[in-house]
């Protein structure tokens, strides 16, 4: 017989929690619940009020922008093991890019407003969260960096400004 996994057993699985202790992540998984999109549903939409942000189990995602004169620009995929979402973390807490399910999702989606007020309850879960959230924004930087430099064809953006 097969058993159920929890929210627990899925946050203990994915790569986000690595190595972080289980104590940790019982109190993360009372802010969670295990949600399935279908292909083109919207997780979140540009504006709207941050709340939840979703660890990726299966499927994938694009992270859109809207340019005026040419529509939406897909930025960025997820897939599973990403973690999209992280507009819940900063004031004033709404969505900085529109993401929609480009295939059937399996996600795991935290309540942010539930996740603030417990690491500012407990300021050593609070510093393993932004310390994992940190890492995740570099690595996006790094990402953003090299594609404009794969935009711009390497020539000297620095010298056409002087």
């Amino acid at each position: 017989m097969a058993s159920i996994k929890t929210v627990r057993d899925h946050l203990a699985e994915h790569p986000f929690f690595a190595g972080m202790a289980p104590s940790y992540v019982d109190l993360i998984a009372g802010c969670g619940r295990l949600a399935h999109y279908n292909a083109g549903t919207f997780l979140m939409k540009e504006g709207d009020k941050a709340g939840d942000f979703y660890l990726v189990r299966r499927g994938r995602a694009a992270v859109e922008i809207h340019a005026p004169a040419r529509g939406p620009l897909t930025i960025a995929h997820a897939s599973e093991g990403s973690v999209i979402g992280f507009s819940w973390l900063f004031p004033p807490h709404h969505v900085a890019f529109d993401v929609h399910a480009s295939t059937p999702m399996d996600v795991i989606a935290l309540d942010g407003a539930c996740l603030r007020g417990k690491a500012d309850s407990d300021h050593e879960l609070g510093y393993q969260l932004m310390s994992r959230f940190s890492r995740l924004l570099l690595e996006l930087l790094n990402a953003t960096r090299h594609q404009l430099l794969d935009v711009y064809g390497g020539t000297d953006v620095a010298a056409r400004h002087r």
